[in-house]
């Protein structure tokens, strides 16, 4: 019999305010069982971002340090809750999908990927000839499953943000990433533990307003840097990581 957990809802953002106006409402319109809590972790936004959650009383958590990494960090150290999902409102990530994530956590499962890469599932360049990004992610996710995994089926989309963790997870897996690869270090810790990992598919959409502030390039260079320090064992460096 599954127990009910208690979950939060954890929006990552820096700069994002006319995202979030566009994607918040979505949010609010899901199942209210969906999570027990919401708080925005914040990079250090200027933008108005900050104040729009701070005028709804969603609690907001700023980090000390910059970096996607060391929100999940803050998260899993300062809210007291048993899982968090996390969720970035720039348009990417449907909001339709936040009730997939308790059934599946409440069941046992450790992590929960929201894939755009099984069947099913739709990603932001399909419609395109060449899907350079989704090649490269799929590059990887085999690169993470032979090398990494131990039990269980092969997971589909290792480096997607839109998943949940539980708490003695996190705790766990001792997540050191403090950039983007965050997730794809997670999700190769999971495999190295024999965690039970979980996905479903979902629609990737396209970004709602503004531009992203990720540069593909170097972003593919640290995926490599992070799939090599995992392999070997090295700790990471104490600096700060980029949004």
């Amino acid at each position: 019999m599954s127990t009910r957990m208690k979950i939060a809802l954890c929006i990552l953002a820096r700069n994002e305010v006319d995202c979030v106006k566009i994607m918040q409402p979505l949010v609010d319109k899901q199942d209210k069982n969906s999570f027990d809590e919401i708080y925005l972790i914040d990079g250090g936004s200027t933008d108005g971002t900050v104040e729009y959650y701070q005028q709804r009383g969603i609690p907001v958590l700023a980090q000390s340090q910059r970096g996607r990494g060391k929100a999940f960090q803050v998260a899993i150290e300062q809210i007291d809750a048993d899982a968090y999902i996390f969720f970035s409102p720039d348009g990417n990530e449907d909001p339709i999908d936040l009730p997939r994530f308790r059934p599946e956590l409440e069941k046992g499962a450790d992590i929960v990927i929201a894939s755009r890469m099984m069947k099913g599932a739709v990603n932001e360049e399909d419609h395109l000839i060449f899907k350079w990004r989704k090649w490269v992610n799929n590059a990887f996710n085999i690169m993470a499953n032979v090398c990494f995994r131990r039990k269980g089926p092969f997971v589909t989309d290792s480096i997607n943000g839109y998943r949940a963790i539980t708490r003695d997870a996190g705790k766990k897996l001792a997540l050191s990433a403090y950039d983007h690869t965050i997730e794809y270090q997670m999700t190769i810790r999971g495999l190295k533990n024999r965690m039970n990992i979980v996905e479903f598919p979902t629609i990737e959409g396209q970004r709602v307003a503004g531009e992203s502030g990720v540069p593909s390039f170097k972003t593919g260079l640290r995926f490599i840097g992070r799939f090599f320090t995992e392999l070997t064992g090295k700790k990471d460096q104490a600096t700060v990581g980029k949004w």
